[in-house]
């Protein structure tokens, strides 16, 4: 099962010459390739064989083994049955650490009974000197031919990319005849293990990290694909990977859709694809199910494509996508570019009720595949009664063009509208409903807000109150002998109501982000209604959901705690953060995807932070709940793994992993690093009260705006715009964020006498640990005028090797705390010593709770 679609473009160096038994069409040969059955000729009694890729073996001790039937001349797959046994090592801990949430075993060692095989390599020929003939083959065939059947089509599309070379080239000849012969090695094997039940490995030497294993399981009536482990071999002590390059990008989109609510779209996309090394003959697609592709030109002429549904359990089926290949007449070059035309229709869109749709819940609504930047125009063709609002800026006016109100005779009144990006921007997005629109303004940044009249018809209703009314009219309650008891039942929600506030709030949060991080990337954001309680956000366009309009009273009626209704709130500021923090710059693998969902999460939370200090730190606190929490198997929530696992942390074991690592401990991940920052640049003063934290918000929030070159977060946010300057329309890895922040680190943060953060990336990034803090053995002396303490930190719960920097305050006459610096606690016991000013009776570490650190 490909549970991640890391082999996208697969680069293919080969093409071996046409083969007689090779099919002659695209379609013939993907149907080859997915319905390959045993060859009865081949069936073999195996002992003492096996299989060797870099960090993985595989054992065939003693069974019985049968080839599958040639594909083009190749043989490319097995299937064993018998004693096995798989061995597996990850490179690292974090590695090794999620292979044992899943199998109890940092190292895989199993014994399986039976394997399918699939392969594009030479395996066969190697496994041809342990064999001899099997008698029973006959009953073997028949035994296992329709299951072998049925997992062949796991892997059809993947041999595509590689045995498409085998087609032939328009006017005859061979398509592939100038390449190499040999393709990127290979190797799939669904094992079924005594222990561990059914797995996969996957072994692709085209993937940017070509060895993982996993399961797919179904808990709770909910399928999940468990990644147990996936890395690149050599890539011990380092958990993050390098994305391949860009061997084939999108420039350009020209997108013409006609939307017709309350379902179907019908639309047709061109592009201009780039080709940078060559080799290639088949390039791999991603487009939502629901939508069915009509055609497909290359350059003006047809080509051949494939539209394969999407594994179920796989990230590609949660996100509602198949995959689409799409196959040349011949290799493409380095240095080509291909106009590619794509025409489809489908039921994509979702009615929700009362004017309000849901675009994209099944799935992207155009072919795309990655994220790499590219410039939109797209033509939107739609109902004259309805409102449609899209990435970009709307090109203005003209007679006989734009939002020109048109006559379709079969169709009725429609509107035309036309969008183009700014800037190359990585994805976009449109959305359509019966709207009211409110405006605001963030300097010269338009701030728009579209809410419908009413919500979604599965919008959770405010429950009924009794009321005690006279039994009189005109009679005060309190004076009438006889009360009635009258059910009241609150208005439903109006989102227009609210578009206003929605509208301004957004351009604040506009006004402070711009500060901190730098120019608002785009000319205008667009905030528009979507049912559901989850949001999104596209470039200069924000879906947000329809709990995002509530008013105060609103919140108040659906009896909402204080915690969730702020968390609802923070949704539309943290959205509109992901203008700089995920559109405009990107992360570069799934590795880094943490990235863009903590720093908009802990942007929103500053924002709270200035309105409402103590709403700032209860948010902080719930999280630090959340990731202390247990699951109903008695799992901790922090073992999920680091953030760097970024999608794999969704599984059956946590599956709200991804949410509650990702965004909750990613935020803590941010505050921890300005903290840091904060309490360095403090160190130079450290006899200042600590209360000065608190005046800093103070001071900012009357002042109504944040101002970084005045106070101690200076260098936090001098790292993040840095971060925003360096990368706007590219890709940052973690390594890449940290060495940014590596250019600001105050001297207190330099760890062995070097301005370097390996040790917070390794710790607390890489890591999962939230240790428990104590100060042992305090001792405070005064001698010539100098207050001198010294004492050990102690970290509990923790490797051995992680690295905490601990403030660490002094408690004077009446209780006041005074900071006195920050201590690099290395390991489980550090010593430290510190200057301390008259007075100081007790040692406190991080009383303001700036570390992520577990109750003692």
């Amino acid at each position: 099962m490909i549970a991640l679609v890391w082999w996208l473009l697969a680069a293919t160096t080969w093409a071996p010459a046409a083969s007689p038994e090779c099919p002659q069409t695209t379609s013939g040969l993907y149907s080859r390739i997915r319905s390959v059955g045993l060859d009865p000729q081949r069936v073999y009694h195996v002992r003492d064989a096996s299989i060797d890729r870099p960090n993985l073996h595989l054992d065939l001790d003693d069974g019985t083994l049968a080839f599958t039937e040639d594909i083009c001349g190749r043989i490319t797959g097995a299937f064993f049955e018998g004693e096995g046994e798989i061995r597996l090592r990850p490179p690292n801990r974090v590695e090794r650490g999620s292979l044992a949430l899943f199998t109890g075993m940092a190292i895989l060692e199993e014994q399986f009974t039976s394997a399918y095989l699939r392969f594009n390599d030479d395996t066969a020929a190697v496994l041809q000197r342990f064999l001899t003939p099997a008698p029973e083959g006959a009953e073997f065939i028949k035994e296992w031919s329709d299951a072998s059947q049925s997992l062949a089509e796991f892997d059809a599309l993947r041999l595509l990319l590689d045995f498409s070379h085998f087609l032939p080239a328009p006017g005859g000849g061979e398509g592939g005849s100038e390449l190499a012969r040999k393709f990127p090695p290979l190797l799939h094997a669904h094992l079924l293990g005594k222990k561990l039940g059914g797995f996969e490995v996957f072994w692709d030497a085209a993937g940017t990290e070509p060895l993982w294993a996993g399961q797919p399981r179904v808990k709770d009536g909910i399928s999940f694909f468990d990644i147990w482990t996936s890395f690149a071999p050599g890539a011990a002590g380092r958990a993050t990977s390098a994305p391949p390059p860009d061997d084939v990008s999108i420039t350009r989109f020209r997108i013409r859709a006609w939307v017709q609510p309350p379902t179907r779209l019908q639309a047709s996309t061109e592009m201009n694809v780039r080709i940078r090394s060559g080799g290639e003959r088949t390039l791999l697609f991603e487009l939502s199910r629901y939508l069915k592709i009509a055609g497909v030109e290359a350059d003006g002429r047809a080509v051949d494509f494939i539209q394969n549904p999407a594994i179920e359990g796989t990230e590609l089926r949660r996100k509602g996508n198949d995959l689409v290949a799409v196959v040349f007449p011949a290799p493409l070059v380095a240095g080509q570019e291909v106009k590619l035309h794509f025409s489809y229709a489908g039921e994509v869109l979702s009615e929700a009720g009362n004017g309000l749709l849901y675009v994209g819940e099944r799935g992207t609504w155009y072919p795309n595949f990655g994220l790499s930047p590219a410039q939109f125009e797209m033509e939107f063709h739609y109902p004259a009664n309805w409102t449609l609002v899209a990435t970009g800026k709307k090109k203005s006016r003209a007679a006989s063009d734009e939002d020109e109100v048109e006559t379709n005779r079969e169709a009725g009144a429609e509107k035309v509208s036309r969008w183009s990006s700014e800037r190359p921007i990585p994805v976009a997005g449109f959305n359509l409903g019966k709207y009211v629109r409110a405006e605001a303004k963030a300097g010269n940044i338009l701030v728009e807000a579209y809410g419908t009249k009413g919500v979604e018809k599965s919008f959770p209703k405010a429950p009924a109150e009794v009321i005690e009314q006279p039994a009189f009219p005109g009679v005060p309650p309190q004076r009438s002998r006889s009360n009635v008891p009258i059910v009241v039942t609150p208005p439903p929600p109006s989102p227009a109501r609210d578009v206003q506030a929605v509208a301004d709030r957004a351009a604040k949060a506009i006004g402070s982000f711009s500060q901190w991080f730098g120019p608002y990337p785009y000319g205008s954001l667009a905030l528009t209604q979507m049912p559901g309680n989850l949001s999104q956000g596209w470039p200069g366009l924000v879906f947000l959901s329809s709990f995002a309009f509530l008013s105060p009273q609103e919140q108040a009626d659906l009896r909402l705690d204080p915690v969730t209704r702020e968390l609802d709130n923070q949704v539309l500021v943290h959205e509109t953060a992901h203008q700089w923090w995920g559109d405009l710059v990107l992360w570069k693998s799934y590795r880094d995807q943490w990235i863009a969902e903590g720093l908009a999460n802990y942007a929103a939370l500053m924002i709270l932070e200035q309105q409402n200090p103590a709403q700032f730190r209860q948010v902080l606190e719930k999280y630090r709940r959340d990731l202390l929490s247990k699951n109903k198997d008695g799992e901790w929530l922090r073992d999920a793994g680091p953030v760097t696992l970024g999608p794999r942390l969704e599984s059956s074991h946590f599956p709200g992993g991804y949410e509650a690592i990702s965004y909750e401990r990613g935020t803590w991940l941010f505050h921890m690093l300005r903290s840091m920052f904060r309490d360095s640049m403090l160190r130079d003063s450290r006899f200042r009260d600590s209360t000065l934290h608190d005046s800093e918000a103070a001071s900012r929030s009357r002042k109504g705006r944040a101002n970084p070159a005045a106070d101690s977060d200076e260098p936090f946010f001098r790292a993040l715009r840095k971060i925003r300057e360096r990368y706007a329309g590219k890709s940052i890895s973690t390594r890449e964020l940290v060495q940014v922040f590596e250019e600001e680190l105050p001297r207190p943060l330099w760890y062995e006498k070097r301005p370097k953060l390996d040790w917070f990336l390794e710790g607390w990034i890489e890591g999962t640990a939230i240790p428990e803090l104590q100060a042992r053995e305090i001792r405070i002396t005064e001698k010539t005028g100098v207050t001198t303490v010294t004492g050990v930190i102690v970290q509990k719960d923790v490797p051995d090797d992680l690295v905490t920097a601990v403030p660490v305050y002094g408690a004077t006459p009446g209780n006041a705390l005074v900071f006195l610096g920050e201590v690099l606690a290395d390991g489980r016991e550090t010593g430290f010593r510190l200057i301390a000013p008259s007075g100081v009776h007790k040692i406190v570490l991080d009383p303001k709770q700036t570390i992520l650190t577990a109750p003692k």
